[in-house]
């Protein structure tokens, strides 16, 4: 069992990597608002999203793998949240 602790940072860091896909998702819908910061975005979110894409490719232009790893993300989220912890 972890402290109580560790299952709050790693709940925090799972929020946090979500909050940056969107804001990639965003970016990539926008590219007027692309900027030498996008690219930092995508080298934190296209090493996950590469090889989901290999097992789903993206269908008539709509990337299914971006929406696959938010619910892996959103599953572990909900076990990390109804796991106990120890003080």
């Amino acid at each position: 069992m972890l402290p109580c602790i560790v299952w709050d940072i790693l709940s925090k860091l799972f929020t946090a990597y979500m909050l940056v896909m969107i804001l990639y998702a965003v970016v990539s819908w926008i590219p007027s608002i692309r900027g030498r910061w996008s690219d930092y975005l995508a080298m934190a979110v296209e090493p996950v999203l590469a090889p989901v894409r290999r097992v789903i490719p993206p269908l008539g232009g709509l990337d299914l793998s971006f929406l696959v790893v938010l619910i892996v993300i959103q599953l572990v989220l909900r076990l990390i949240a109804g796991e106990p912890c120890t003080a």
